[in-house]
């Protein structure tokens, strides 16, 4: 099934997470955006630095730490996902409470390892 994801602070760097993530996102199938400081290109997806009103966001994958999440709390929020993501490193029980309270999943997850293990 697809699950069309937004990757927020995605990163340009091959070794970065986000970077892998969005490569494996897109050998899966999965229709990808992504958000990070440097605009470019990784596999084909581009990557904005621009809050944009994406669409049909299934599930938004955080790499971005809890003090750069604050600036992103509203926009994830209206985007409206079914689910947020918090890769290693991301974890922040803040932004889960604002997210729940807007009826939005929780996952604290590897959003690789999900992927590896088809529970994405």
């Amino acid at each position: 099934m697809e699950k069309k994801t937004l990757v927020l602070g995605a990163s340009l760097k091959p070794s970065r997470y986000s970077n892998i993530a969005i490569k494996r996102l897109v050998s899966y199938k999965q229709p990808t955006v992504a958000l990070g400081l440097r605009k470019g290109e990784v596999d084909g997806v581009t990557i904005g630095s621009e809050k944009v009103p994406f669409s049909d966001i299934d599930t938004v994958t955080l790499y971005l730490g809890p003090p750069r999440q604050k600036e992103y709390y509203d926009y994830i929020v209206s985007l409206n996902p079914v689910r947020v993501i918090f890769n290693p490193g991301t974890e922040n029980p803040e932004f889960y409470q604002i997210l729940r309270n807007n009826n939005i999943e929780v996952e604290i997850a590897c959003t690789l390892v999900m992927l590896g293990t088809n529970q994405y």
